[in-house]
């Protein structure tokens, strides 16, 4: 079967939605109810984003005019300029026609043409299939075509709301003394956008990052600001929380953000400067930007959050929360022969 692989123009709401419905059907045959999709919209919206930081390119598989699979290629421009994330996506009933390896080996050959020596992936699996993935279809895909494990991350559910008198019980175990805790909803302010961006960039690397080939990402406040404009067309609303230490500097930071279109909320960043950590500034961040999303959005039915499966103290905290493992998230990486 002959497949033709093109290049979606972002400005052609047809091609979109073509790219799009592929990629949808395809997580939700593997993930079932826990498939996280980015919605129409919000995928429209990255793909159109003019970005300094990121290149964003999407492609369809096609045979006869049909679209049978959609892929994605995103390359880093200003750190991280060796690597590319890429992403293929079939639909069940197009799979084992070669349509996954077609996609793959086109945008693996774009990302080559680009200088990028490491390929980085990822894959999700429900939580009651084995833990590494095996026999799972993108896992086992994957795996054939030398992509390997790098990291190996829960997905983690919390049924929102949850009971004040635990938020209160935790908070009272991790008092933040000397340390000032300030939230707000929407853009960072001004006054901390500088340091909120210099630590956001240092999470890639901050948290665990197993075997990946990655470096921090760059801190540019212009560049932060272009990402919080995207968020506000794509319909979504970011409740940030920062632990002030008494010099007045940023010393831990969490966010959080509700999609408009699902109403899910999910947990992004949260860090700790290497200088404060021992003081629990972690937990405190986390369960006031908490209390802060169920004061403000009450509606919001759930959070979604991914966790290294090593990272057996946050792992701890979710457990106290309430959250459950609902799927399996493998970040894979695959290095090329240099050019």
């Amino acid at each position: 079967m002959p497949i033709e692989i093109l290049r979606v123009d972002p400005s052609d709401d047809r091609a979109v939605d073509a790219w799009w419905d592929a990629y949808a059907a395809a997580k939700r045959a593997d993930m079932g109810e826990n498939a996280l999709i980015w919605s129409r919209g919000e995928a429209r919206a990255e793909l159109q984003q003019a970005s300094a930081v990121t290149e964003r390119r999407a492609y369809v598989a096609s045979h006869d005019g049909a679209v049978l699979g959609s892929g994605s290629l995103a390359l880093p421009l200003k750190d991280n300029r060796h690597s590319g994330m890429v992403g293929v996506t079939v639909p069940v009933e197009h799979r084992r026609r070669g349509v996954g390896s077609a996609l793959l080996a086109h945008i693996e050959a774009e990302a080559l043409a680009a200088g990028r020596r490491t390929l980085r992936a990822e894959t999700a699996w429900p939580a009651s299939a084995p833990a590494d993935g095996a026999g799972e279809p993108g896992r086992e895909f994957a795996r054939r075509h030398g992509y390997e494990l790098a990291v190996g991350d829960l997905q983690n559910r919390l049924t929102l709301p949850v009971d004040q008198l635990l938020i209160d019980t935790m908070l009272a175990e991790a008092p933040a003394d000397g340390y000032r805790i300030r939230s707000w909803v929407g853009a960072v302010p001004q006054q901390f956008v500088a340091e909120w961006a210099a630590l956001d960039a240092l999470l890639d690397t901050e948290a665990p990052t197993g075997d990946l080939d990655i470096e921090a990402s760059s801190a540019d406040v212009a560049d932060y600001r272009a990402d919080e404009a995207l968020q506000a067309r794509q319909g979504r609303t970011s409740y940030g929380t920062v632990a002030l230490a008494p010099d007045g500097r940023i010393a831990a930071y969490t966010q959080i953000v509700v999609s408009g279109d699902d109403g899910n909320a999910y947990q992004w960043g949260t860090l700790v400067r290497r200088e404060d950590r021992g003081h629990r500034l972690g937990l405190r961040v986390k369960l006031e930007n908490l209390r802060m999303l169920q004061r403000h959005s009450p509606e919001t039915p759930r959070i979604y959050t991914y966790n290294a499966e090593s990272n057996t103290h946050m792992l701890a905290v979710n457990v106290r929360l309430g959250f459950e493992t609902t799927g399996r998230l493998g970040e894979l990486q695959k290095r090329t022969p240099s050019r």
